[in-house]
């Protein structure tokens, strides 16, 4: 990717959980959306199941379902998200999900927007059994459009051993100059953000900063 206008552009993110947008495709969306582009942010749930509830906790069973809610509108505002769908899908059960419900949703959503570029995970090497279940779909409903009326797939991959079996991303992203909207998605989810897996309860200095989250890399998705 280069610096060039976006204004053509119209992107579609699916993910399942608030927060996945927020370390993986930030810095991107911003970048983008910067030189002109469209971004719907498609959200299949509200996370309502995560274990972390803040430090000290501020949430509960009860309450995370809504505070969730008001931290993935703050992550979206951050970014400069223009279109931002909540689809009321259940945390943890993507997998477990009726595929031809999931597939129509996300069809009725390709149809309506017609995304030229579409951000997901990459089935299969992205850890959590949400985030393989959602890729499998996005690319099983685009693989039924005809070839050239496919969007690009860029898909995000973490899992042990990746690119053993994916081979490195080709798609790399410099989102130095998009740090500030990328922390402030980050931080925007604050019953996760301090968690010790993710940036932890200290403070990051700049140097960390653009080292940890300067850069995002993506996979081209090539379908057969």
């Amino acid at each position: 990717m280069n610096n060039k206008s976006h204004e053509n552009e119209r992107i579609l993110v699916i993910y399942p959980h608030p927060d996945d947008e927020a370390f993986s495709v930030a810095g991107t969306l911003a970048k983008y959306i910067d030189g002109g582009a469209y971004v719907t942010y498609a959200c299949l749930t509200l996370g309502e199941m995560g274990r972390n509830m803040g430090i000290p906790p501020f949430a509960n069973r009860v309450t995370l379902p809504s505070i969730r809610k008001v931290e993935l509108e703050e992550s979206a505002q951050a970014i400069g998200i223009q279109d931002l769908r909540m689809l009321g899908f259940h945390d943890k059960m993507i997998e477990f999900e009726d595929a031809h419900l999931l597939d129509s949703r996300i069809m009725d959503l390709i149809e309506e927007l017609k995304p030229t570029i579409v951000f997901t995970f990459y089935p299969g090497y992205s850890v959590h059994p949400d985030h393989d279940a959602t890729g499998a779909s996005v690319i099983r409903t685009i693989s039924r459009l005809p070839a050239e009326e496919r969007p690009i797939v860029y898909c995000v991959a973490f899992s042990k051993n990746h690119e053993q079996a994916i081979g490195k991303p080709d798609v790399h992203v410099d989102v130095r100059g998009y740090l500030e909207q990328k922390m402030g998605a980050i931080q925007a989810h604050r019953s996760q953000f301090q968690a010790a897996e993710l940036v932890g309860n200290r403070k990051l200095d700049d140097e960390e900063i653009q080292r940890r989250f300067g850069r995002e890399a993506f996979w081209t998705y090539r379908f057969e």
